[in-house]
């Protein structure tokens, strides 16, 4: 049976793991709904394969044989990653699938994305709320000693926790329109609103049967280890799914992520660039 790849990535706090918990209600769905290793370890593999000498004399020899060698084992690691699973979907998730889309495109043509956003003030917010619930651990990239405000440019910074998805999203939009086709953006701002409609757009979109989910008797799993992150981005999931808490964000920072990240509002979220 042919079975096709769905990477689930994203922005941080944007719901992916609330999404991976509904994709996983579909019977022709595997979704696990951690985040995977897969992806960095086709990357090791490649840094493997690259530094081998031995291997890359081989080229010297046969460029085109040895080559076509390396992607198959390539794909053989990705199917051998998902080879106890039945279902016709396999879902990864991981936020480095956004800078990694031609890799999987190159051994997976038919690799599909699933693209979580959400505003980013609040993601900000929920960052920060987190943050001053754990204010005694840092941050991964060791954040807590800044400002406030140098913590949010840290954050949106090129090399920051939401700067580096969102400059792949907005490479996404470069993308050959056919590849374009094969990527779906799903605003979190929908999906704890409106969960039955955006799911059965995405299962429809994935070109599967619809499938009816009891959004208040929902399916929870043991959540991520949290500790990975340091405890400033949670992975729990819960039975019912609940709006959040709009978090207040502080004028100067509100101004800055703004006038930032404007293509990102004018394509996501127009309507907040009219709003104070």
């Amino acid at each position: 049976m042919q079975k096709q790849l769905v990477c689930v990535t994203g922005l941080p706090r944007a719901g992916s793991t609330l999404l991976c918990q509904l994709l996983a209600h579909h019977p022709d769905i595997y979704c696990d709904g951690h985040s995977s290793p897969l992806l960095p370890l086709l990357n090791g593999f490649r840094q493997q394969v690259t530094g081998n000498d031995f291997m890359m004399s081989q080229m010297d020899v046969d460029y085109e044989t040895t080559y076509q060698r390396i992607h198959n084992m390539y794909v053989g690691l990705m199917d051998g990653w998902f080879a106890h699973a039945p279902e016709p979907i396999l879902v990864d998730k991981n936020r480095g699938w956004l800078n990694q889309y031609d890799l999987v495109q190159n051994l997976k043509a038919d690799t599909r994305m699933l693209v979580c956003v959400r505003n980013l003030e609040q993601i900000w917010g929920s960052i920060e709320n987190r943050h001053q619930k754990s204010l005694l651990l840092d941050f991964p990239d060791q954040l807590a000693g800044l400002s406030v405000y140098d913590r949010a440019d840290r954050l949106f910074g090129p090399s920051g926790v939401v700067g580096e998805p969102l400059k792949a999203i907005e490479a996404l939009q470069d993308f050959h329109p056919d590849t374009q086709k094969q990527i779906y953006f799903v605003m979190f701002e929908d999906l704890v609103s409106d969960p039955t409609r955006v799911m059965a757009d995405i299962f429809a979109w994935l070109g599967l049967s619809a499938h009816s989910i009891n959004m208040q008797q929902l399916t929870t799993r043991a959540h991520e280890s949290d500790s990975y992150y340091k405890f400033k981005y949670l992975h729990k999931t819960h039975e019912s799914i609940n709006a959040p808490s709009t978090h207040s964000v502080p004028t100067r920072i509100k101004k800055s992520i703004r006038e930032g990240y404007s293509w990102f509002y004018r394509n996501f979220y127009p309507a907040a660039l009219n709003k104070d």
